[in-house]
């Protein structure tokens, strides 16, 4: 072996390499696993049926399902920022998907007369309910750091 590709493997840079990358990979498939759980539940607990919506084409409800997906991603990104261990993103995935999801629970249920709209395919409710569900995904995120 040429001896300059064996300092370079066994730099301190691969060795950190070697040793954390299947760390992050464990990192990610919980986040990861959160979110889908998250967006689950969240789509056993709406009004309405939004993956049927998108299935029939409504704009709306892709809206609306993507603002839901990204605002429980924004939280959990921040949670995964700032944890450690795997117990660490567990603990506090579960706790920001539970505030996320009572929050979009209270706006859904303050923006009434948004379900029907978004049923009926209107954009413009989707995008008012995006922004408000988004907004809470920030806030929640900043609360996390403290």
């Amino acid at each position: 072996m040429d001896p300059s590709l064996s300092n370079v493997l066994s730099s301190a840079e691969m060795q950190a390499f070697a040793s954390g990358f299947p760390v992050m990979v464990a990192h990610l498939i919980v986040t990861l696993l959160l979110l889908a759980a998250g967006a689950a539940v969240y789509v056993l607990m709406t009004p309405w049926k939004e993956i049927s919506l998108i299935r029939e084409g409504n704009p709306a409800a892709a809206i609306g399902f993507a603002a839901v997906l990204v605002g429980l991603a924004i939280p959990l990104a921040v949670s995964l920022s700032v944890s450690t261990t795997v117990r660490d993103i567990a603990i506090w995935g579960v706790a920001t998907l539970a505030l996320q999801l009572l929050v979009f629970r209270i706006v859904d249920l303050i923006l009434t007369g948004l379900p029907q709209r978004i049923q009926n395919g209107e954009v413009s409710a989707a995008v008012v309910l995006a922004g408000a569900k988004l907004a809470t995904a920030l806030i929640l995120s900043a609360a996390l750091t403290g």
